[in-house]
């Protein structure tokens, strides 16, 4: 059961859809044991989980965008989530993305964001950012793999943060990358 109106975008690998009520377990094992969280603070209770479940659908009815779920095409499980945010203090819509343990470095966070950054120029959204910590490295990797390049850095919620510009969907270079990752 979808709870969101979210639509559902196809790549060679992914299924890229609205969160599902079947997906919060795996949410809930990224936020609880992940290293990963630890650029972000670090893990999270099962409460957190739920409140990040609930405020994602929340942000999809409030802006019509929100995070997707990645599915895997072979194996219907879900393995990231990847989308756009804008709460009320961000100064742009941002790109954002999250890949669940075990499917780093798969490419698929790539070919996920390139379908979304589509995909948010199709509705109207201008040129998107993402908001990244300067030691999150596998993240500002993939900003620039994107072709974003550094806008300019604040100190965002008492962190340094850096400010990435996304190409916009018609630029060229991300219309080759999209042909690359669609079927």
């Amino acid at each position: 059961m979808t709870l969101t109106n979210a639509p559902t975008l196809v790549t060679k690998n992914l299924t890229i859809r609205g969160p599902q009520k079947s997906d919060l377990a795996a949410l809930t094992e990224w936020i609880t044991n992940s290293e990963r969280m630890e650029i972000m603070g670090g893990n999270g209770t099962t409460s957190n989980a739920w409140g990040t479940m609930i405020s994602g659908i929340g942000h999809w009815h409030w802006h019509g965008y929100g995070f997707f779920i990645l599915e895997d095409n072979a194996t219907r499980q879900p393995i990231g989530r990847v989308g756009i945010l804008n709460h009320i203090d961000w100064p742009a819509p941002e790109l954002a993305w999250h890949m669940f343990d075990g499917f780093e470095g798969k490419s698929l966070c790539f070919e996920a964001a390139v379908a979304v950054r589509a995909w948010a120029g199709s509705i109207g959204l201008p040129t998107l950012i993402s908001m990244i910590s300067p030691d999150n490295t596998r993240s500002l990797a993939l900003a620039a793999r994107l072709g974003a390049s550094e806008k300019s850095r604040m100190t965002f919620k008492d962190q340094e943060t850096i400010i990435m510009r996304h190409l916009g969907h018609d630029d060229p270079a991300a219309q080759a990358q999209l042909a690359q990752v669609t079927p």
